[in-house]
C-alpha cells in the first residue's frame, strides 16, 4: 500500500503531539489520530508499527524537542545564567507540551538505543553547564540528579494541580532555582 501523498512521519508526529498536549496521553489511539489527520487508521501503518510504534516515535520526538529547547536556552550562557535559563526552558516545555512532557519522563527501555541516545543527549546539557563550576564528575552527577528532580517535581506537581495556594508559581520556581544555585556556590567555595 502506498503512503498518502503529503502524509509523512513528521506530519503524523506533529498531529499526535498536538493531540496528547490538548487531550492527554490516554486519548492517543490510532483511530483518534487518523480522525485528526482526516485519514483512515490503516494508513498510519505505512509510517508507524501500530500504537506501540507510534508511542515510541512520539517519545523520541518529545525527547528531541525537549533537548533542542534546553540546548537552545543555554547557548552562549555560563554558570548561574545558564542554570536559570535551562530550568525555565524545561518548565516552559512542560507547560506548553504537557502530553509530550509525560512521554519524556517515562521509564526508558534500556535496550532501546534511540531512546537512550536522546535521553543521554538531554542529560549531557546540565552536565556541560555544571562543568563551568569546576566540580568533579561525581558531584556534577549528583547535582544533575538534584536539578532534574527539582524541575520535574515542580512541573509534575503543577501539571497535576497540586499547587493550590494563590501565590505566583513563577516566583516559587525562581526561589527554588536560586536555592539550588546557592547550594552549588556552597560546594564551590569549600
Amino acid at each position: 500500500m502506498m503512503p498518502r501523498v503529503g502524509l509523512d512521519l513528521d506530519t503524523i508526529l506533529q498531529a499526535a503531539a498536538e493531540l496528547v498536549d490538548a487531550e492527554g496521553l490516554d486519548t492517543l489511539t490510532l483511530a483518534t489520530l487518523a480522525q485528526k489527520l482526516g485519514i483512515r487508521s490503516p494508513s498510519l501503518y505505512n509510517h508507524v508499527n501500530g500504537l506501540p510504534g507510534l508511542r515510541h516515535e512520539l517519545t523520541l520526538h518529545g525527547l528531541n524537542r525537549l533537548g533542542a529547547v534546553m540546548r537552545g536556552a543555554v547557548q552562549d550562557m555560563k554558570r548561574d545564567e545558564a542554570i536559570r535559563a535551562l530550568a525555565h526552558a524545561y518548565l516552559e516545555f512542560a507547560r506548553k507540551h504537557p502530553g509530550l512532557y509525560v512521554l519524556t519522563q517515562r521509564v526508558m527501555d534500556r535496550a532501546d538505543l534511540q531512546i537512550q541516545q536522546a535521553a543521554g543527549s538531554i542529560a549531557s546539557i546540565p552536565i556541560e553547564v555544571l562543568r563551568e563550576y569546576g566540580l568533579d564528575n561525581e558531584l556534577s552527577i549528583h547535582l544533575v540528579r538534584g536539578l532534574r528532580s527539582l524541575m520535574h517535581g515542580f512541573a509534575s506537581i503543577e501539571q497535576q494541580g497540586g499547587f493550590g495556594m494563590p501565590i505566583d508559581l513563577n516566583v516559587s520556581f525562581q526561589l527554588m532555582v536560586d536555592t539550588f544555585l546557592a547550594g552549588i556556590h556552597a560546594h564551590t567555595s569549600k
